[in-house]
């Protein structure tokens, strides 16, 4: 039935997602979830808010949402764009900023929905490559563009780049918008937010996904000069005007007022991914420095798809890239319980005797 499809669709690669799994007894390292759970908080009010008003469409501006984001990061409501998780937030900003002629950069290890958008979408791009630590090095992007975007900290390798290094980007690139992807800053990395007061050009990202606990209810964010953010209200307006729903905005809300529980559950997940570690070392992995919740591994004397499958033999499933090549070797691990982290090194123990 292909002879059907839009000529765009036979070009397209799409994205594929960790796989997902309810099986019992599988201890699953592969998605970045956060193994704490949302604020109790959360889940009360989502039982609260399951009442006749479902039958109402939700707010399509999202404004006490916006309201309540624009009160945690010190920014106004014109200021705040809302979405179906960031990915949406994501393609409403290639679709509204990101396509112009000269393309766009963004590392050539990084979050592989990059180049699906591009492709989506119709935009040229560039891959910078990172450097032989797996850095991002700034001075590779001062180059002819038409914007800007990698995470920070990176994905999949967890490496986090200094605000400064950032603010000496934006301060060079005043001509196209940069979009820095905040979707793991949580876990070890300083905020760019407060530099879209200075900087109209900066596009900054979020997702309660990741620490907040919130995957199963698809909420992201932006962050930047109210132009940027018109702009993705238009996108926004012209393909769903209702992107939330009335419980995902409700629980949005209590989560982002509930910086207590943000903070406890993103401090175990550090201190859980410091002694995973050590741990790995120990074991005799090399170990790439993290400041997300996850840990790009490889072992100098184990081929990495033949781990992965050794582990899923033992009902722990991470996650490992066939591509880009330089990360063919590395498997990616989410940082667990400490019971979760125990399983895991447990079977690496056995896999290794």
């Amino acid at each position: 039935m292909s002879r059907f499809w839009s000529d765009i669709v036979h070009r397209l690669t799409p994205y594929v997602p960790g796989e997902q799994t309810e099986s019992p007894g599988v201890v699953k390292l592969n998605t970045n979830e956060n193994p704490y759970g949302p604020s109790p908080r959360v889940l009360e009010a989502l039982r609260a808010g399951i009442d006749d008003s479902l039958r109402l469409y939700p707010d399509p501006a999202s404004v006490r949402l916006c309201d309540a984001i624009a009160e945690r990061h010190g920014v106004t409501p014109a200021q705040v764009f809302v979405g179906n998780g960031s990915d949406e937030v994501l393609a409403h900003t290639f679709q509204a900023l990101l396509m112009h002629s000269s393309p766009v950069l963004f590392p050539d290890v990084t979050y592989s929905f990059y180049p699906v958008y591009c492709k989506l979408f119709g935009t040229s791009y560039k891959e910078i490559p990172l450097g032989d630590a797996f850095q991002i090095d700034v001075d590779a992007y001062m180059q002819d563009n038409g914007g800007i975007i990698f995470p920070n900290p990176n994905a999949p390798t967890g490496r986090g780049l200094a605000v400064s290094e950032i603010e000496r980007l934006l301060e060079s690139n005043t001509n196209s918008v940069v979009v820095i992807d905040e979707a793991y800053v949580d876990f070890g990395c300083e905020s760019v937010v407060p530099l879209v007061h200075q900087y109209p050009q900066l596009l900054v990202t979020h997702t309660l996904s990741k620490s907040h606990a919130l995957a199963g209810l698809r909420v992201g964010y932006a962050i930047g000069h109210p132009d940027l953010v018109a702009a993705l209200d238009r996108v926004k307006n012209s393909f769903n005007s209702y992107p939330l729903d009335r419980l995902a905005q409700t629980a949005a809300i209590v989560a982002i007022e509930d910086v207590e529980h943000l903070a406890a559950t993103c401090r175990k997940v550090i201190d859980n991914r410091t002694a995973l570690e050590l741990a790995l070392k120990k074991l005799g992995f090399d170990v790439m420095p993290s400041a997300a919740n996850f840990v790009l591994v490889r072992h100098p004397e184990r081929d990495a798809a033949e781990l992965s499958a050794c582990l899923r033999e033992r009902s722990v499933i991470v996650r490992h890239f066939r591509k880009p090549e330089r990360i063919a070797p590395f498997i990616r691990i989410t940082v667990g319980t400490d019971e979760q982290c125990s399983v895991l090194l447990a079977a690496m123990r056995e896999i290794f005797e």
